[in-house]
């Protein structure tokens, strides 16, 4: 998910207006909410200080609203956390063991990455049991969906 897109998504759960928002940012009525919009739709980006500034207005990590780097740990937990928020990933514990779970509740988009999800654990179960190669599963994980059965 893009900057402008988090953007909008922590303006909404606030309840704020794009002139609001821009206007704690700093920006005069009249250019106010014409900022706003075009970061939300990605015409522009803010600069590390008006992240920061989001970041604050929005009492979030600026983590949460820059485009996580999931070579890292907290890009990585940030990622996840998009997904809770997109797709109705949660985490949860099974038999003593955590687990990534899909919320039911989400509908088709619960269809939709139960049947993703469903593809990608029959692969796994095959490589685990021996019917495919490390080679095979990476083959069928790098060109998804293309080679999706």
């Amino acid at each position: 998910m893009a900057i402008g897109e988090r953007i909008h998504h922590f303006r909404l759960l606030r309840g704020f207006t794009q002139k609001y928002l821009g206007q704690q940012l700093g920006f005069g009525e009249s250019q106010a909410d014409v900022r706003i919009a075009q970061y939300e739709k990605g015409a522009r980006s803010p600069k590390e200080n008006y992240l920061n500034a989001l970041a604050d207005i929005f009492d979030v990590s600026p983590h949460a609203l820059a485009v996580p780097d999931i070579d890292s740990y907290v890009g990585l937990m940030h990622t996840l956390f998009t997904l809770e928020d997109l797709y109705g990933l949660h985490i949860g514990e099974i038999d003593g063991e955590l687990c990534l779970r899909l919320d039911k509740s989400k509908g088709t988009t619960y269809l939709s990455m139960f049947d993703m999800f469903h593809a990608w654990q029959e692969q796994a179960e095959k490589l685990k049991s021996g019917e495919i190669t490390k080679e095979e599963y990476d083959q069928w994980r790098y060109n998804y969906p293309k080679t999706a059965k």
